[in-house]
């Protein structure tokens, strides 16, 4: 399970500039791996979808999203994951009727409904079994600092809320690695709901792509009574405002930590403080998957979809990728 981000992450203080030297040491070490690193250049164009800071940006169903255009256009998109709280290394094509989320991890189950999916901790062994198995095109869950793998158009995923957090590097901040870097091998940027963090004015000359996640549903799946809301997501309280974007009245709202493992009697008091409410249990689609088999069929979800502001952007960006002709070293 991993755990919620430290709230002095989102903040300045005393703390995290006590800690700025064990960033700039984890920051030096991801640079060093990067520079060391001989990658390995699959035969087939490559998008990765990654981010900046540790957890809750959104990437995974920007992920999907891709990967359902590539599709529609023929590209043939095979999406790889390291299969985060998994017990397999892969590689390993995920299949639903014999992994659960204890073997492959609860995103590559929700990839894996859109398109072929593999886990690979090692992405250079991954890309060589899925292009082994016909794919023409590959989507990277995450990897934006894995350097294993070339990537030919490398997208960062940036919460509009969250931002970069107080800016600073694991463990004094969220970020995976600095701002400056990180932007400098980015193709370009997927800023997700508005900017109240001023991303858009760090960014500098990167192409900036706006997007918002909206109900798959319509706002009639959730009217007419009341809801109780849980999550086990890097940012719950942004699914919360979703449901009440769909229409839902929410009554409570119950968060947990990121990739939470669910059990029968957090389940049971969830399912009998709606009882009594005579409400109706409604969690995410990636908390759906971790949840025991017997408590599935009371419990509904609010699928979320990608929303693109100017698809002709998003268009330009993915176009070397929709062609075929990506490269780049």
């Amino acid at each position: 399970m991993r755990r919620s981000a430290p709230e002095f992450w989102a903040s300045g203080g005393v703390l995290p500039a006590l800690l700025a030297p064990l960033g700039w040491a984890y920051g030096a070490a991801g640079a060093l791996r990067r520079l060391r690193a001989v990658p390995y250049r699959a035969p087939v164009p490559v998008l990765c979808v990654g981010n900046l800071v540790a957890g809750g940006a959104g990437k995974t169903p920007v992920a999907l999203d891709l990967a359902q255009r590539l599709g529609a256009m023929g590209r043939e998109p095979h999406l790889l994951t390291r299969g985060y709280g998994g017990t397999l290394a892969g590689p390993i094509r995920v299949e639903h009727d014999r992994h659960s989320h204890r073997d492959v991890g609860d995103e590559a189950l929700l990839l894996a409904a859109v398109a072929p999916t593999w886990v690979a901790r090692d992405r250079a062994a991954g890309a060589r079994a899925a292009v082994a198995a016909g794919a023409r095109t590959l989507v990277l869950d995450d990897g934006f600092q894995n350097p294993s793998l070339v990537q030919d158009v490398r997208l960062l995923v940036i919460d509009g809320d969250y931002g970069f957090g107080n800016g600073r590097v694991i463990p004094a901040g969220p970020l995976r690695e600095p701002i400056s870097t990180g932007l400098g091998r980015a193709t370009a940027v997927v800023l997700l709901g508005e900017d109240r963090a001023g991303v858009g004015a760090r960014v500098g000359g990167v192409p900036l792509l706006h997007a918002r996640l909206v109900p798959a549903k319509s706002a009639d799946s959730f009217s007419g009574g009341g809801v109780i809301a849980f999550a086990g997501i890097g940012r719950p309280e942004k699914f919360f405002r979703t449901l009440e974007g769909s229409g839902a009245r929410v009554i409570a709202r119950h968060a947990f930590p990121d990739h939470h493992a669910y059990d029968d009697a957090t389940l049971e008091r969830l399912a009998a403080a709606a009882a009594a409410a005579k409400a109706r249990l409604v969690t995410t689609e990636k908390d759906f998957v971790r949840l025991p088999e017997r408590f599935r069929a009371s419990i509904a979800t609010l699928p979320i979809a990608v929303e693109w502001t100017d698809p002709a952007a998003l268009a330009a960006v993915l176009a070397p990728i929709a062609a075929g002709t990506a490269r780049r070293d």
